[in-house]
């Protein structure tokens, strides 16, 4: 699918970048077809968006020649507009900060209001992938400290107030 990214020239414990759903390890440097995949899966995201919207359409319109009640028409569009702004709000969230723990109880919400959760997929895609924000800045942190640890000092740290001064 993707190879590893060549901008990290580390040793092989060096930390290694975690792939996203179709994009693999290509969000690290944004090589290969990493634009082009970002802008269709984007497109497809707002497509299917849009397709869900018509078939709820057609669902309420099979209520009303079924003639249902009207309170039970607005409830269904109601829990479908609550849901899909929940959904929206919490996918968006989900790819700028760490999702709390309490997410498998939202997933029944985000299946009815799957309408948002498209939306959020196909609008985040417009600025990076979905979850590249998070996972950048968990690499970045890793390799920093990996770095950090590997970085070997020069000289002996007892001397170095000694350079710049005279022996007597």
């Amino acid at each position: 699918m993707s190879k590893e990214p060549q901008s990290v020239d580390e040793g092989d414990d060096a930390p290694k970048p975690e792939p996203i759903r179709f994009y693999g390890t290509t969000w690290v440097d944004r090589s290969g077809l990493y634009p082009v995949r970002r802008f269709a899966l984007g497109l497809a995201a707002v497509s299917l968006a849009v397709v869900g919207v018509v078939l709820l359409r057609l669902v309420y319109e099979g209520l009303y020649i079924a003639d249902s009640a009207t309170w039970l028409t607005t409830l269904l569009v109601l829990a479908f507009a609550i849901c899909s702004a929940v959904a929206f709000n919490r996918t968006w969230s989900s790819y700028k900060r760490p999702a709390p723990g309490d997410e498998h109880a939202f997933r029944s919400i985000k299946a009815i209001g799957f309408v948002g959760v498209l939306l959020a997929y196909g609008i985040r895609s417009g600025l990076e992938a979905p979850g590249e924000q998070l996972r950048r800045t968990a690499y970045e942190q890793e390799l920093s400290q990996y770095r950090r640890r590997t970085t070997k000092r020069s000289g002996n740290p007892s001397r170095r107030g000694e350079k710049g001064r005279r022996r007597r």
